[in-house]
């Protein structure tokens, strides 16, 4: 097992102090892959999960290598979501203080004034694509002096539609500039949009396959009929569990649903992108706490969460494809913790779950 430290992959001593002061002392796998060739200024394409400790892998080099002193701002990195900007901010927020960089979050869903003066001010953006491009069409700043972009979650910004936003952004970007890709996936049309972005990129890959990942998680897969479909979820929430995070297809459906488990006595609440920001910090807040045990969301809203004690993942609506359901069942089972992912499944949906368990090569418990 290595033993090799911050310091020795060239962090400097506020930096490692910082990161000591949070409890890291010994960089994580992703972290000893990548912090040194963009040190070094090289651009990166990095296939890593969630969870994986990607944040400080370009968080910590971000820090070194932005110049207190230098026109802002000097780094952007876009996230598909609120949810995962804010945890972004929240995670280099200290290791930035310690260079003296301001970061500040970009999102939807608060007012813009305040957000743009914070912005213009600071030298690393966290951002999404639809709040960005409103911001540098209102004149609040612009991304003249960028030095580091990084496209976090990138398959996920493609999945839910902002390329052509992700393409006007980064044409916005100087030609010179240090470009950083991290992506659960490299392959297809992510791996395409990387290349395009880069320029003589290093490629790292780390991180368990989709096969290997869902190994960790107990699967079950529970047959139910469609007016069977609500009783079969109460009975599964009425085990012995911690929290739980439950899927469902679409906005209203999270919401009709919170409602039936409010009715039945069951402690929840929805999150999805109809929500405002306050409404969605809240619900996660109240879910990391334990004031509610269970959590209803959609796949988008649910990009980027990452919450200790999910100890079971219900999919009410079957996933889309099984890339879906190993970002799904990917919320629970994490740090070698146990974990629990139950699919309900309607007579017409049988067959294709049962392609996608033999393609993940699942055995259902």
């Amino acid at each position: 097992m290595s033993t090799q430290s911050f310091a020795d992959l060239g962090v400097s001593r506020a930096v490692v102090g910082a990161l000591s002061d949070r409890g890291f002392t010994e960089p994580f796998a992703v972290q000893r892959l990548v912090i040194g060739d963009v040190l070094a200024g090289r651009d990166v394409l990095a296939r890593s999960p969630t969870g994986s400790g990607k944040t400080l892998a370009f968080g910590i080099p971000i820090a070194e290598r932005i110049d207190f002193a230098g026109p802002r701002p000097a780094a952007l990195v876009l996230a598909p979501t609120r949810e995962l900007a804010t945890q972004i901010v929240a995670e280099i927020r200290a290791v930035a203080h310690a260079r003296a960089l301001r970061v500040t979050a970009v999102y939807g869903g608060v007012g813009l004034s305040q957000q743009a003066s914070n912005a213009a001010a600071s030298h690393v953006l966290v951002a999404t694509p639809g709040r960005l491009e409103d911001l540098l069409a209102r004149g609040a700043f612009t991304l003249d002096a960028i030095r580091v972009l990084v496209l976090d979650e990138a398959d996920r910004m493609l999945d839910m539609g902002f390329k052509p936003a992700v393409d006007r952004i980064v044409r916005a970007c100087p030609a010179k500039r240090q470009t950083l890709f991290f992506s659960a996936t490299l392959d297809g049309e992510a791996g395409r949009v990387a290349r395009s972005y880069t320029r003589d990129p290093v490629l790292h890959q780390h991180g368990p396959t989709a096969r290997r990942a869902v190994a960790e998680v107990e699967h079950r897969f529970v047959n139910v009929t469609s007016a069977g479909r609500l009783e079969a979820l109460i009975e599964e929430l009425a085990a012995e569990r911690e929290l739980t995070l439950v899927f469902v297809r679409t906005k209203r459906g999270a919401d009709r649903l919170v409602k039936r488990l409010d009715a039945r006595g069951i402690r929840a609440a929805a999150m999805h992108g109809n929500k405002s920001q306050r409404q969605r910090e809240l619900a996660l807040s109240r879910f990391q706490s334990g004031a509610v045990d269970t959590l209803v969301a959609t796949d988008v809203a649910a990009r980027g969460i990452d919450v200790a004690g999910i100890s079971h993942v219900i999919n009410f609506d079957p996933p889309g494809d099984r890339e879906v359901y190993v970002h799904r069942v990917g919320r629970t089972g994490r740090a070698g913790r146990r974990g629990i992912g139950i699919t309900l499944v309607g007579s017409d949906e049988r067959r294709e779950l049962s392609r996608m368990a033999r393609d993940l090569g699942i055995v259902p418990a």
